[in-house]
């Protein structure tokens, strides 16, 4: 069976912008990677020389698109409207991501020519050149802007969606965080991790004797096993990306090892205790220390799924080492850096847990794996750097020095150059250009310049950095002695010359710190004598500037007095002192500000000569200027980042003044020490009274600010459940409930002791067929899963064990392998489970791993994912675990996902047989094409439809579910099958007929998908199932009887039907047993009954008995009360009176 995977379309991001431009492509040339911005615009000079000499052997421009995107920067021929369309010409001339783009250049002199520099090859450090030119001039810095922008938004998105979650290389692993140890070194011996884990256990049993828990001895981590049951093995130990520089500190192991060793000692604990620092921190064995270890490409994460956050995260370049244990082989480890409260860092070592060994070797794999990955695209991302005797670091200062040039000066400058290389290199170089016969000095020049890159980076090529140099061991450099090959022999000349160049540097800018009067009269013959006496060691007036344009660095103070460049905003400036540091702060020295390079935007083309403006403009002073400790540009910078209050005095920094400096004011300092009127008067002492009132005032106000902290916690707490309830309910309602349905459902749902009482059946069909409302369905379930326990008080099957749902979390499963690679199948599209390892996917972790711990048999299966999705849709993460038991253990669900899929193969056949019965065209077309139910039917049962169908619909199938029971899946299978009868019957091949059923009957319209529910409410196939399926068993005994095999074969299947026969009968046991516990209990119930009724039967005889004695007593008491009434009428009679 293929994998159950939801296919939906990926829609574009919104803020995919694409936008295309109209150009002409001048040309392209390789260049080297270290090419810097002065090097460009000889460059582009170059291109465009090359364009000019192409055009007159074939004058066809060529026009191209370029499109500019976030995802991409894409170049293309653009065909004109009389040619037709060939995809082998107007293939894209080139594409690349836009961060690739790390040089842009406008042509000032020219505004209509552009170019880009683009990353091709970092591996062997190259680069192209491109040339563009936009029929309308003021369309380029449009472009420039554009392609910019493209970069800075990808370059975001690879910041802020980093390996951890959108990463396609990051693997993920279950772990069990054990603690955290601070080490002394970077590097470990190999038991390492066996000392943590009892120094665990000690540090746990102290804890557990301290405290007055019940059970301490179990209260150490898992780890704490016996060690000598463990097996013995050599550790399996994979440094980091920094370890690779410090393998001859490997070497001397013993110091280090016996080091190491001394800090796990009793009396460090007590010293790294007192200080402040606890050097070993078990974790909590009564919290849930389940993690989610994530490895990506340059990162390490902890997630934690109980919180939903990440716990740790960590680069590759601060983890030092990566150890597995000896004795406890399923532990692991490694070291990395921390930072520490006082501003330094120290070292720490986090310990895990995993299920097996296996899976701790998988781990280490992956670590090495992914180090070795990173360590590789580091080396590739690395920065191009140049060294001090670089051959292109040459070429970019001379760029530099002749950046704004006219070309007569530039030839000389060049001539000065050329002294600088072999006699041969200037013959080559001579020759060259006299073959092209320039035209002018600036083509000339052009040629010069081009001839001198491809020279040196020739020599680049060949070169090795000082800094690389300096890193090899001295025991190579004397084995190798006097066999240095003349490359080595040179670079050892390149460093006494940068020796000589450093120390008459420094000379000079003693000297000229010490006088600075003379500083100013001879600035310019001192720079030209320097450039007199070292013309032969390559340039010494931009040594101080040697430092790569794009990435300035902070000159040293000997390397303080600087040279301004001659640029268009900025004209040569005198030499000046080296900054001191503020009064203010005489312990920190003040950095000194730098002009960072500027983007060059100019072409070597012809400038005025601007040295008449600067010596008009420093002569306008009229009075000699003093000498100042801060350029202006200083000055400006300290008055923004420490500005001054307008009520200060002038008076105050009168001494600062004349230096043209204002010192930051110091945040210690009072602002003003007396007031206007003279010094402020004392406050009066209050009494005890007046500050008990006030602390009687502040104590009602802080209750007050708590009550009101609590209050908006929980304001936001039921915001972000709305929220994330609206987020999960995110999907259209197939069956729009009516609000008098909805006042039924919740009216039954507001029934008090509902769980106790049982509904009318039909009046709850009729309310599922009308409708459930959305944001009530999760209580709806559990409300007919409650039903549902009533009806059938005696459950179907044994019950597992009543483990608690966070008991469960606390484990590690055997199966997380394959629930994190579901994770991402899951809804992928859905805003709730899309974000990897986000809330969604974590919540759905956590059920899928419970329930495999929960049933060892089933354990994990492809389809459930989809399941508990779907409840988690609806519910909380521990209610959707309750309804998923519900399902698998009372519904009968778990049956299918057994690892012998026997069951699933039961209801293939009675789908077949369903189908056979009622739609028996349909079954002859589909069996005429051999295509059987497995085909496309296993997922509807492993999925409850929820992997190919709208989320609206799923949600009614379990409705249903809920209602009647698993025979609704074989009722919405056969009710979507028949009623797209016709259009099945319309195909005539396999591939058709299949992905027709596949992909075009799960879209269906509201319309259908209402029918085919209303027409499942009134279906009744409980009788035929269970005929199907014994007719399924009386087919396989037949078929094994009849089947003529050979004797092994005969009693392979034997077995097979042995064993399933087996199960079988244990599953009629279960049933024999409950069915029998059933009537013990139903013989119980008549027992009570029978004798409730021979009480009321006595209950009834004495009643009558009381009654006739009544009656008897009423008779007698009316007798007694008539004789009296007739006593009186004869006591009554008048007496004659005697007249």
């Amino acid at each position: 069976m293929e994998p159950i995977t939801f296919t939906a379309r990926k829609h574009p991001l919104p803020n995919e912008v694409s936008v295309d431009f109209g150009l002409q492509l001048v040309g392209s040339l390789p260049v080297h990677s270290l090419t810097t911005m002065p090097m460009l615009p000889w460059v582009v000079a170059e291109v465009r020389r090359l364009s000019r000499q192409s055009t007159r052997k074939e004058p066809v421009t060529k026009q191209v698109r370029l499109c500019v995107s976030p995802s991409g920067l894409r170049c293309e021929p653009e065909p004109g409207r009389s040619q037709q369309w060939d995809p082998l010409i107007y293939s894209s001339i080139f594409e690349c991501k836009p961060q690739r783009v790390h040089k842009l250049i406008h042509n000032s002199h020219d505004p209509s020519y552009f170019a880009c520099l683009i990353k091709e090859d970092a591996v062997h450090r190259q680069s192209i050149c491109y040339v563009f030119k936009a029929d309308d001039q003021t369309k380029v810095p449009e472009i420039i802007s554009s392609i910019r922008q493209a970069g800075k938004i990808a370059r975001q998105e690879e910041l802020h969606c980093p390996s951890e979650f959108d990463d396609t290389f990051s693997k993920k692993f279950e772990v069990l965080f054990c603690g955290r140890v601070t080490v002394a070194h970077k590097k470990a011996p190999p038991a390492l991790i066996d000392e943590c884990i009892e120094k665990f256990n000690h540090v746990s049993g102290s804890r557990g004797s301290e405290s007055p828990r019940p059970n301490p001895p179990h209260a150490a981590p898992t780890g704490s096993q016996e060690p000598g049951r463990r097996p013995m093995r050599k550790s399996f130990s994979q440094p980091g990306l920094r370890s690779l520089a410090f393998r001859k500190e490997l070497q001397d192991g013993g110091l280090r090892s016996s080091g190491f060793f001394s800090s796990f000692e009793e009396s460090d604990i007590e010293n790294h205790l007192i200080s402040g620092h606890n050097i070993v921190q078990p974790t909590d064995i009564e919290e849930n220390r389940t993690m989610l270890f994530t490895i990506g490409q340059s990162e390490v994460y902890l997630i934690s799924p109980d919180t939903k956050k990440i716990a740790l995260e960590k680069n590759f370049k601060e983890i030092s080492f990566c150890s597995q244990g000896i004795r406890h082989v399923d532990h692991f480890g490694f070291i990395c850096r921390e930072s520490s409260g006082g501003g330094g860092f120290h070292f720490v070592c986090y310990v895990f847990q995993c299920t097996n060994e296996a899976l701790v070797d998988e781990i280490m794999m992956t670590l090495k794996q992914a180090f070795t990955v990173a360590a590789v695209q580091q080396t590739a991302k690395a920065p191009a750097q140049l060294c001090e005797g670089c051959p292109l670091q040459s070429l970019h200062k001379l760029c530099e020095r002749i950046e704004g040039m006219n070309s007569s000066k530039t030839k000389l400058e060049l001539q000065k150059h050329l002294t600088t290389l072999t006699n041969q290199e200037q013959a080559t170089i001579f020759e060259e250009v006299q073959k092209l016969r320039p035209r002018n000095e600036q083509r000339e020049n052009e040629l010069i310049i081009s001839f001198l890159r491809c020279l040196y980076e020739e020599k680049q090529k060949e070169h090795i950095h000082i800094g690389e140099m300096k890193q090899t061991s001295q025991m190579a450099a004397e084995n190798i002695g006097s066999e240095l090959p003349p490359s080595a022999t040179r670079f050892r000349l390149d460093m006494l010359k940068n020796k000589a160049k450093r120390s008459l540097t420094e000379s000079l800018e003693s000297i000229l710190s010490r006088e600075p009067s003379v500083c100013e009269k001879e600035a310019l013959p001192i720079s030209e004598s320097s450039f007199k006496l070292l013309g032969s060691s390559e340039d010494l007036s931009s040594d101080s500037e040697s430092h790569l344009p794009e990435e300035p660095a902070p000159l040293s103070p000997q390397q303080a007095f600087r040279r301004r460049a001659n640029t268009l905003s900025h004209f040569p400036m005198e030499c000046q002192e080296p900054p001191q540091p503020a009064r203010g702060s005489p312990g920190v020295s003040q950095r000194k500000l730098m002009r960072y390079h500027s983007v060059s935007t100019e072409t070597p083309h012809e400038r005025k000569d601007f040295e008449s403006k600067a010596n008009h403009l420093g002569d306008s002073g009229g009075t000699p200027v003093k000498t100042r400790r801060h350029s202006w540009r200083q000055q400006i910078f300290l008055r923004v980042a420490t500005p001054q209050k307008a009520c200060d005095s002038s008076s105050r920094y009168e001494d600062y003044s004349e230096l043209g400096e204002l010192p930051p004011r110091s945040p210690l300092e009072p602002v003003c020490e007396d007031g206007p009127f003279g010094p402020p008067p004392e406050e009066k002492k209050r009494t005890s009274r007046e500050l008990r009132e006030l602390w009687q005032k502040a104590i009602l106000q802080q209750i007050l600010l708590l009550r009101m902290e609590k209050e908006n916690q929980k304001l936001q707490a039921s915001e972000n459940d709305l929220l994330n309830k609206r987020l999960k309910l995110d999907y259209e309602e197939i069956t729009p409930c009516l609000k008098e349905v909805t006042t039924v459902w919740e009216k039954m749902l507001s029934t008090p002791g509902r769980s106790k009482i049982k509904f009318d059946m039909e009046k709850m069909h009729s309310a599922v067929g009308q409708g459930v409302p959305r944001h009530h369905r999760g209580e709806i379930w559990k409300f007919l899963a409650e039903q549902f326990h009533l009806k059938h008080q005696f459950p179907s099957k044994q019950q597992p064990k009543d483990v608690p749902y966070k008991e469960l979390l606390k484990q590690l499963t055997s199966q997380q392998h394959a629930i994190l690679i579901d994770l991402g199948r899951t809804f992928p599209t859905h805003p709730y489970f899309s974000a990897q390892l986000g809330a969604g996917q974590l919540s759905l972790y956590n059920i899928l791993k419970a329930y495999s711990l929960l049933d060892q048999e089933v354990g994990y299966c492809q389809g459930l994912s989809f399941v508990a999705g779907i409840l988690l849709l609806h519910m909380s993460e521990e209610e959707a675990f309750k309804m998923l038991k519900f399902l698998m253990f009372d519904m009968g669900l778990r049956k299918q996902y057994r690892p012998d899929m026997i069951i699933l193969q039961i209801q293939m056949y009675q789908l077949s047989r369903l189908l056979h019965d009622y739609h028996r065209d349909l079954y002859n077309h589909l069996e005429e094409h051999e295509i059987g139910p497995s085909l496309y039917a296993a997922p509807w049962f492993l999925t409850m439809f929820a992997s190919q169908f709208p989320l609206g619909f799923v949600a009614r199938v379990f409705d249903m579910i809920f209602l009647q029971g698993t025979e609704v899946i074989f009722k919405v299978a056969l009710s979507l099958l028949g009623s797209h009868k016709p259009l099945i019957l319309q195909h005539e091949n396999l591939e058709t007929i299949v992905d027709f059923i596949k992909s075009t009957l799960p879209n269906l319209g509201l319309v259908q998908m209402e029918k085919t529910i209303n027409q499942v409410f009134e279906m009744d196939i409980a009788k035929q199932l269970q005929a199907y399926e014994v007719e399924y068993h009386v087919l396989q005994e037949e078929l094994i009887d009849s089947s003529p095999l050979s004797d092994n074969q005969r009693m392979d299947k034997l077995e097979k039907t042995n064993s399933s026969l087996r199960k079988q009968n244990l599953d009629l046991l279960e049933q024999l047993q409950v069915a029998n516990g059933r009537i013990q209990s139903l013989e119980a119930t008549i027992e009570k009954l029978l004798s409730s009724e021979s009480k009321l039967k006595q209950a009834m005889l004495t009643l009558e008995l009381e009654r006739s004695a009544l009656l008897q007593t009423v008779e007698e008491l009316q007798r007694r009360s008539a004789e009296p009434s007739d006593r009186e009428p004869e006591c009554t009679q008048p007496e004659p009176t005697g007249d």
